[in-house]
């Protein structure tokens, strides 16, 4: 069974940081692309950072430089690094798993910017 567990959210100050963090297990993460994605509510979910198998990093427009996706495939975890924080980061983050023909998702953690 495919289990991905997000972790490290949590309320911070505009400016602030947080690292969120995903733990997988059934799956090994350094075999399929993993992202981050968040969602608000009524609206969609939206990509915000990708590592594919090879490293190749991909990010939205609106976290570029700020935040940083990483893979520690020893620990078979998945981390989002996220700095500059703002009041507009305020999401759900959820932890995916994409391979060739299956889909895996986290339940979410909460991240709230908020002074």
């Amino acid at each position: 069974q495919v289990q991905l567990v997000e972790s490290g959210g949590g309320l911070v100050q505009p400016g602030g940081s947080l690292r969120l963090s995903c733990g997988a297990s059934g799956i090994l993460v350094r075999n399929y692309v993993m992202g981050w994605y968040r969602q608000a509510p009524g609206k969609q979910r939206e990509l915000v950072a990708s590592i594919g198998s090879g490293g190749f990093t991909n990010y939205a427009d609106s976290v570029e430089g700020r935040f940083t996706i990483s893979r520690d495939n020893a620990k078979n975890t998945v981390y989002l690094q996220m700095n500059s924080l703002k009041p507009e980061d305020t999401d759900v983050y959820y932890c995916n798993a994409r391979g060739a023909v299956v889909n895996y998702w986290g339940q979410g953690t909460q991240v709230t910017v908020s002074a």
